[in-house]
């Protein structure tokens, strides 16, 4: 049989395994609070994700200042919901648990013997042994070349002293693919592509390409990178699955028992007599292209509505720049939204002109979560806050957000001596001055402001869309029969 018909065999296969899958996969997402062995106050959670936050994407734009002529930075590499997947053939498969990161574009886990510099004060590793059925991706593959950031196969495989007459005659399958360098906006790894099956019950996927790291940088826990770019986990699964997923997180505020709650997540699309039945009761708004952060799922934001106040956005949000500069990123990894600092305060403003007219400024409690503006609430009464919607561009594609989503109540004991008091802050945060954003992000639209929705990544139509739910019982749904 001809090479060309041995493709052309192999491309129906694929096309016809793609059409008649009826269903798409559900998996349950963990929050990483839910395998925390330590109860933590409402200020401490606070406060370390608001750290965590606000580092993340701070780091992102010093480094990119730094680094004006080498390559741009994922935001991060994520550090909330965990997705468990099962590498390598049924004799010799390793079960690990990864950071889902729609903020990068690669898969890969640390590997025995493994090393985390500057680990410390980061969640405890668990290296798993490279499975025994995976094999080295050659230096000739696209995967390692876009691994090394598009340099030609015949570089990587010339550094894999592959002998010249095989680059020429591009027979360099036998030399492996070099290690390659992976930065996030907080941290680093040098990691090798290797290739073996991925097991996401009913479906088996061959040749999944994925990254075995044995240093890293202050990433101790691996990476499902569902960016947009070719080594993606959605990416290696559109052939099967098309090109779509979603996620639903539940609705948690700290709460222990909630936090404990999967979050579903939602790989390919249902059939077309399935969707027939189903109520598209998305708003959707385009992805935008960016030129320097492709892995980016980019938006424009138009303005953000609070109480009956419409606040334009500064144009750095309304677009990318030919620069890859501006817009929102749409981030699974990053916990609260984080807004330029002008824009950021308008909001307040007017936030603060219902509510702290009313009530007390707990202006104690706001070093110690990292949030602001915080206030002093009556214990008996609910309080009213002003409606907040984010105007995403067009037609109609705004989203209300639930109040949950960004005023969060506690009980705040001070320093044990005083009377517990009940206090509510504002759940965004300060991104910083756009003159330190330019040739960055402009804006990140983090997971806590996504709780309740069904998030959408409709890559076939670029565009992404948001649906309220409820999503503990969705889950429920998702998994009846």
């Amino acid at each position: 049989m001809k090479t060309c018909d041995i493709f052309f065999l192999y491309l129906v296969i694929i096309l016809h395994f793609s059409v008649s899958s009826s269903s798409p996969l559900v998996f349950p997402l963990t929050h990483s609070l839910s395998t925390s062995k330590h109860s933590s106050s409402p200020l401490h959670l606070l406060k370390s994700s608001s750290s965590r936050s606000s580092a993340r994407f701070r780091r992102h734009h010093h480094k990119h200042q730094q680094q004006q002529h080498q390559l741009p930075l994922p935001l991060s590499s994520g550090s909330d919901y965990l997705l468990s997947l099962s590498l390598g053939s049924s004799s010799s498969s390793s079960s690990i648990s990864l950071y889902l990161d729609t903020g990068s574009d690669l898969v890969w886990f640390p590997c025995r013997p493994f090393t985390c510099i500057l680990c410390e004060s980061k969640p405890p590793s668990s290296p798993t042994s490279l499975p025994s059925s995976a094999t080295a991706l050659p230096c000739s593959s696209p995967s390692c070349s876009a691994a090394h950031s598009s340099l030609p196969t015949s570089d990587l495989c010339a550094i894999s002293n592959c002998p010249l007459d095989l680059i020429e005659t591009r027979e360099c399958k036998n030399y492996s693919c070099p290690p390659f360098y992976y930065a996030y906006g907080d941290g680093s790894l040098v990691a090798r592509l290797f290739s073996d099956s991925l097991s996401l019950p009913p479906l088996t996927v061959a040749n999944f390409t994925f990254a075995c790291a044995h240093t890293t940088l202050a990433e101790p826990i691996g990476v499902a990178g569902f960016g947009r770019g070719r080594l993606s986990l959605p990416a290696q699964l559109a052939p099967h699955l098309g090109n779509s997923f979603s996620y639903c997180l539940v609705s948690h505020s700290f709460d222990s028992d909630r936090v404990r709650r999967p979050s579903p997540l939602i790989l390919g699309r249902f059939a077309e007599e399935e969707k027939e039945k189903r109520v598209d009761d998305f708003v959707y708004t385009e992805l935008l292209d960016n030129p320097k952060h492709p892995y980016f799922y980019s938006v424009s934001l138009q303005g953000i509505s609070v109480g009956k106040r419409n606040i334009p956005a500064p144009a750095m949000l309304r677009r990318v720049d030919r620069h890859g500069g501006g817009g929102v990123v749409v981030d699974s990894g990053t916990t609260f939204t984080m807004l330029p600092e002008k824009f950021y305060n308008l909001v307040v403003e007017e936030f603060d002109s219902r509510v702290g007219r009313v009530h007390e400024r707990a202006d104690r409690v706001e070093p110690g979560s990292g949030m602001s503006p915080c206030y002093y609430l009556n214990n008996q009464t609910v309080i009213r806050v002003p409606a907040l919607v984010l105007h995403f561009a067009g037609n109609g594609s705004s989203v209300t957000l639930p109040r949950r989503n960004y005023f969060y109540e506690f009980m705040d004991d001070g320093d044990g001596k005083e009377e517990k008091r009940r206090v509510g802050c504002l759940m965004l945060m300060n991104g910083g001055d756009e003159s330190e954003l330019r040739g960055g992000t402009g804006a990140v639209l983090g997971n806590y402001q996504q709780q309740g929705f069904e998030v959408v990544y409709d890559l076939l139509n670029r565009r992404v869309g948001f649906a309220k739910r409820k999503c503990a019982s969705y889950w429920d749904t998702l998994n009846q029969g």
